[in-house]
This record gives C-alpha cells, sequence and structure tokens, in this order.
C-alpha cells in the first residue's frame, strides 16, 4: 500500500541505492550464470572423454582378444588347408597306381601289339607312313575317329585349299574356279591313287594284319579307358592309405572347434566380466575429478539459485516501493541522482515538479 513521502532526498537516494544494488546483483547473477555453464561444459567434457577413454579401451583390448584366437585359428587353417593338399596328392598317386597295376596286362598287351606290328611291317618292307593312325584313317577307316579324318581331309584337300587359291586370285572367274577344282582333283586325287597303290599291291595282307593289330589295341585302349575311369568313378579310398591324413584332418578340425568356443567363452567373459573391470579401473582414475566438478557446478547452481531470488525480490521491492512514484524512465541512477539535485536546489517541490523540470531541461538541451 502506497504512503505519503515527507523527505523526498531520502526517498531518491534510498531508489538510487537499491537500483545499485539491483544492477551489482544482475552483474552477480550474469556471472554466475557464466561460471555455471562453464562447470557444466566441463562436467560434460570430462564424462565424454572417460566414455570414449573406456569404449577405445574396451574396443582394443577386445580386437587383442579376437587377434590373438583369430592367430592361431588361422595357422590350424593353414595347416589343414596343406594336409589336405597332401592327402589330395597321396590319394592322385595312389588312384595313379592302381589304374597302372590294373591296366598293366592291357598296356603290356598293346606294346607287344605295336613290336608285333612294326616287325610284320619291317620283315615285308612296308614302308614306315604306312603304319600311322593318318594312313590307315585315309585307306583302312574304321571307327568314328578314323572316318572323320577321312572326312576332313578330303575337305581340306578337294574343297578348302582349292577354294583358298581362288580367293587368291586378282580376278576370280567361274572357270577359274572349275579349272583349281580340276588341279585338286588330279594332284591330290593322284597322290592318294599312287599311294595307294604303291602300298595297298604290294603289302596288302601285311597292311589288313595291320589293322586288325590296330583294332586290338584301340579296343584295349577302350578297356583302358572304361577301367581309368571306373577307378576314379570309385568313392571307396580305403585302397590308398590315407588314414594316417583322415586322422591329422580330423585332429586339427577337433582344435579348431575347441579354439573357437575357447574364443567365444573368452569373448565372453570379457563382455561381461572383463569389460566392467576396465570400465571401474578408467572411472576410478577420473572419479574424484569427476566429483569436484560436480560438486562445483552444484556451488555455482545454488550461489545462482540465491542470487537468482534476490534479485527477483529486489525488483520486486522496487517496483512496490519506488517504481509507483518514479515509473520504470527514472529507476536509474544518473536520473535519481539529478531529480535530487533538482529539490535540494529549492527548484521543484516534489517529485512531479522535480520529474517534469528535468524533462524540461533534457528537452532543451
Amino acid at each position: 500500500m502506497a504512503q505519503t513521502i515527507t523527505d523526498f532526498r531520502s526517498f531518491l537516494e534510498d531508489a538510487r541505492q537499491a537500483v545499485l544494488e539491483l544492477s551489482d546483483l544482475t552483474k552477480e547473477e550474469t556471472k554466475l550464470q557464466q561460471e555455471e555453464a562453464r562447470l557444466s561444459r566441463l562436467l560434460d567434457a570430462e564424462k565424454k572423454a572417460v566414455s570414449d577413454t573406456v569404449s577405445s579401451t574396451v574396443q582394443k583390448r577386445r580386437e587383442e582378444i579376437e587377434k590373438s584366437y583369430d592367430s592361431e585359428i588361422g595357422k590350424l587353417q593353414d595347416k589343414l588347408k596343406k594336409t589336405r593338399a597332401r592327402r589330395e596328392k597321396a590319394k592322385n598317386q595312389g588312384i595313379r597306381d592302381r589304374i597302372r597295376e590294373e591296366t598293366q596286362e592291357l598296356c603290356d598287351y598293346n606294346r607287344e601289339l605295336r613290336v608285333r606290328m612294326r616287325t610284320l611291317f619291317q620283315s615285308q618292307h612296308v614302308p614306315f607312313f604306312c603304319g600311322s593312325g593318318f594312313y590307315y584313317s585315309l585307306y583302312f577307316p574304321r571307327g568314328f575317329r578314323e572316318v572323320l579324318t577321312f572326312l576332313l581331309t578330303f575337305a581340306v584337300c578337294f574343297l578348302l585349299i582349292p577354294y583358298g587359291v581362288y580367293l587368291m586370285l586378282p580376278e576370280g572367274r567361274t572357270l577359274h574356279l572349275a579349272l583349281i577344282y580340276g588341279a585338286a582333283v588330279l594332284i591330290f586325287g593322284g597322290i592318294y591313287v599312287l599311294v595307294g597303290n604303291a602300298t595297298k599291291d604290294r603289302h596288302l595282307s601285311a597292311l589288313r594284319e595291320g589293322r586288325s593289330i590296330r583294332s586290338l589295341i584301340a579296343a584295349n585302349n577302350r578297356k583302358i579307358r572304361v577301367i581309368t575311369a571306373s577307378i576314379r568313378r570309385d568313392r571307396n579310398e580305403s585302397a590308398y592309405n590315407l588314414e594316417k591324413y583322415d586322422d591329422e584332418i580330423a585332429q586339427m578340425n577337433q582344435d579348431m572347434e575347441q579354439l573357437g568356443q575357447k574364443k567365444k567363452e573368452a569373448l565372453n567373459t570379457f563382455e561381461n566380466v572383463t569389460r566392467t573391470i576396465i570400465t571401474d579401473e578408467i572411472t576410478g582414475n577420473s572419479r574424484q575429478k569427476l566429483e569436484d566438478l560436480a560438486e562445483s557446478q552444484e556451488e555455482a547452481k545454488e550461489r545462482l539459485r540465491r542470487t537468482e531470488t534476490m534479485v527477483k525480490e529486489k525488483r520486486l521491492f522496487i517496483t512496490d516501493t519506488y517504481e509507483t512514484y518514479l515509473g520504470k524512465e527514472f529507476l536509474v541512477p544518473d536520473k535519481l541522482e539529478e531529480l535530487r539535485k533538482i529539490l535540494e536546489e529549492g527548484a521543484a517541490s516534489n517529485l512531479s515538479e522535480a520529474m517534469d523540470l528535468y524533462r524540461s531541461r533534457r528537452a532543451a538541451r
């Protein structure tokens, strides 16, 4: 409730003092706000540093554990790979030995047949080229491969070569093509007939016997291929003495499985036990600093709360006690001092006159 003012100069001095006190409190409030914010940033930064240290240390230790176990597992994998390679090599050697053993009789028989054929041709003075497969494909073809060789030879000599010669001519004509084909027939056909007459007419019986020998060799070769294919398809590996390799492989697989289980257990222990220990150690090293920062921040908050309360109370006090008479315009130390001087000079008898005189003086400047 407003009261009558009897001493204007004391009133203005009290108002000026209250405004100055509010200004000081406001500055203190700002300072405390900044200090509390600074301590809050420091505390957050320290907490983040601790958290980052924990995270990086835990990750590093976990990676070290994984790396150690992975290194041992990798060594076992390399050893297992080499053992499997040795086993495969031993198996392939065993297959080759078995093929050689089971086809030995047929191979020996083929060698005997080749010697017989060579001896026959030498005794009958048959030209050496007559014993080749190409000769028999041209003059005594039998079987798909020899017939195919005969047809391909015919196509090359009587089709491809003449046409190739024709394409090389600067100006090719139909007559030229006919002449070239005629020449090819005469040349290649003549050679074929001449060779046939020179060999078949003179050594027909030896050549026919050679044909029979070659057919026997071909039949034996088919049997050898059947035996070889059967052995390679055979899944029974007991004949190759691979037990020691299988034992080594089984042992290494077991060791790898045990290492994998130990790795899993080590990581599980790390996550459930070691991780907590590392976190406690790192946090413990920074606990005192964190507590000190938290305590300082809490003290700053408490001082700020008290100062904010004092600022609010002082502001309400000024509003209730002085603003009612002076308004916000004159609640400034310099203006209050000017009003007091006006009253001391006797230029005004009350506050309203002093404020009006102040305004008029300000306006006149």
